[in-house]
């Protein structure tokens, strides 16, 4: 009994230790199954983390792509910001060209600096003497006597008449304007002699006239082109008001008589054309001008009136570009010449300016708009561009003084030393902000382009002749544009030449301080004796050979900017 028991508990314990083995293996190869599954999340995570690592620096690197786009789309805000008001300006501002600070060319703060000046009211100032009364003298005079009626001269008393005592003496400025007809009467002759060699009959040469079937005269063409070439009149306007005077013309009539008188001014143009070309200081500009005719490998109706102003002759060049080679077609003959521009490039891309003949003087103007237009597109740059305006105020008032008062007469006085202070400042400051890296768009654009241009910018300084700006090349271009939207430009080649040669002549006779009007006349009556062609000889009648002439003032610089 006791051994079927041992053997009994052999026989489980056999069991227990199988089971507990099997039981093992079960969690040894649970265990296995598990690292297994674990190597492979581990190798999978760490797949997952090698990209996520990747993606890190790829995200990374899209964030500072972002941000970088962003600063640059918020500079672009701040600059279209900047542009939207000074386009705002530009179109609702004021646009009058009397003093005060509203203007354009003005900024509001630069004069403060300044010892405030007393508000001159309306009118006469008290105290101060008033303009000089003008001379009329040289009008003709027409007599007007007004009389008394008898009963006014009798005594209300007695009756008696009164007698003669001398005048009251008074003038009243009038003008009449009246059309009439010239009625010319040729006489005839016939002889009595009977020689047959000779006619028989004999009649009083032909008037000349400026067109030779023509009807209409001298004056009404001089009258014609002056009200419009120099008062910049439309014709209907000028035909208008000569209907109420009684004289009714038919516009299709003066275009014609126009087009025909067109080749007369040809001689004198030319003149003024060579005379320009032979200056040493000159000043350039273009304005658009309309001209309705077709014209090859041309897009559109808009071309462009070129001035060109000298010492003593302004001419008008029309051309259908706008590029360097109608600057450099004039200047063709030219040598050492110094040309006043504004920054336009086709005046840096001329042949003569990179050869070293003509040397390109910038205007200041133009620099002192750039700071006005960040002052008024960016509020908080206004004390920065208030200071720079600040210096250009002074560079202005040194050169102007240096100029009246020259070297050789004032050394103390001319201004010269000061006018060289100021520049070397400027050249010393834009340098200095210009390598700050915190400088903003705006103000580092002003500064890039004031620093490309100081070579012709300070050219002055060792050339007083040379102006700071050019002023003068522009108001010359005033009549022309206002002609512009009066008139509406040209509407054949002919007439866009006969408007650039007039507005060359009537210009340049200004110069010289000649009437033009009276000027037209006689060469109208010249071209007239000649048989409707331009005079043979035209001498005489060149601006600077006009008996009345004056010798220009310093028409180049006369009108610079303060």
């Amino acid at each position: 009994m006791e051994g079927v028991v041992l053997e009994r508990s052999s026989v489980l314990g056999a069991r227990s230790d199988a089971s507990l083995v099997e039981e093992l293996l079960r969690e040894v190869r649970e265990l296995r199954r598990e690292a297994a599954e674990l190597r492979q999340e581990v190798a999978e995570l760490r797949a997952e983390n090698l990209e996520l690592r990747q993606q890190v620096g790829y995200w990374k690197e899209m964030h500072r792509r972002a941000a970088d786009r962003a600063a640059k789309l918020e500079l672009e805000v701040d600059r279209l910001q900047g542009e939207n008001r000074l386009l705002q300006a530009r179109l609702f501002g004021s646009r009058t060209e009397q003093a005060g600070t509203n203007r354009s060319s003005q900024l509001e703060g630069v004069d403060d600096d300044q010892p405030a000046q007393p508000v001159r009211g309306r009118g006469q100032t008290r105290g101060r003497p008033g303009p000089r009364r003008r001379d009329h003298g040289h009008l003709p005079v027409v007599e007007e006597s007004r009389e008394l009626s008898a009963e006014q001269l009798a005594c209300p008393q007695c009756g008696i008449a009164a007698t003669p005592s001398g005048s009251a003496d008074s003038e009243v400025l009038e003008v009449e304007v009246r059309a009439y007809r010239r009625r010319i009467r040729r006489s005839r002759y016939q002889r009595t002699c009977r020689c047959g060699c000779v006619p028989r009959t004999l009649t009083a040469p032909v008037a000349p006239k400026l067109i030779l079937k023509g009807s209409l005269g001298i004056s009404i063409w001089a009258r014609l082109l002056t009200g419009k070439f120099l008062g910049h009149q439309p014709i209907s306007r000028q035909l208008k008001q000569w209907r109420l005077q009684g004289l009714n013309l038919s516009p299709g009539t003066i275009g014609g008589g126009f087009q025909r008188l067109e080749p007369l001014f040809g001689p004198v143009y030319e003149a003024l054309l060579k005379r320009g070309s032979l200056a040493s200081l000159a000043q350039a500009d273009e304005t658009r001008w309309l001209m309705f005719v077709d014209h090859e490998d041309k897009v559109g109706h808009r071309w462009w009136l070129w001035a060109f102003l000298t010492q003593d002759a302004v001419v008008f060049r029309l051309d259908p570009t706008r590029s360097h080679a109608v600057p450099e077609e004039h200047f063709r003959d030219s040598d050492s010449l110094v040309v006043m521009v504004d920054r336009y490039s086709a005046y840096k891309a001329m042949a003569p300016v990179k050869e070293g003949r003509i040397r390109l003087a910038f205007c200041w103007a133009h620099v002192r708009r750039d700071f006005i237009e960040v002052a008024k597109g960016w509020a908080e740059l206004r004390p920065w561009a208030i200071v720079w305006l600040r210096r250009i105020r002074d560079l202005y008032r040194a050169h102007r003084q240096r100029r009246e008062h020259p070297w050789e007469t004032a050394p103390s006085q001319s201004g010269d030393l000061e006018v060289r202070r100021i520049v070397g400042e400027m050249r010393e400051q834009a340098a200095r902000e210009l390598s700050d890296a915190q400088l903003r768009q705006p103000c580092r654009k002003v500064l890039d382009s004031l620093q490309n241009h100081w070579k012709g910018l300070v050219r002055f300084v060792d050339d007083p002749r040379i102006p700071l700006d050019n002023n003068a090349a522009e108001r010359v271009q005033r009549g022309p544009a206002v002609g512009r939207k009066n008139y509406y430009g040209s509407g054949a080649l002919w007439s866009g030449q006969l408007a650039a040669s007039l507005f060359s002549i009537f210009a340049t006779l200004e110069l010289w301080n000649v009437n033009p009007e009276k000027w037209l006349l006689g060469y109208l009556g010249a071209c007239a004796e000649n048989q409707g062609q331009a005079p043979a000889d035209i001498a005489a009648f060149l601006p600077w050979n006009t008996a009345t002439a004056s010798p220009p003032e310093k028409v180049v610089d006369a009108v610079e900017s303060s």
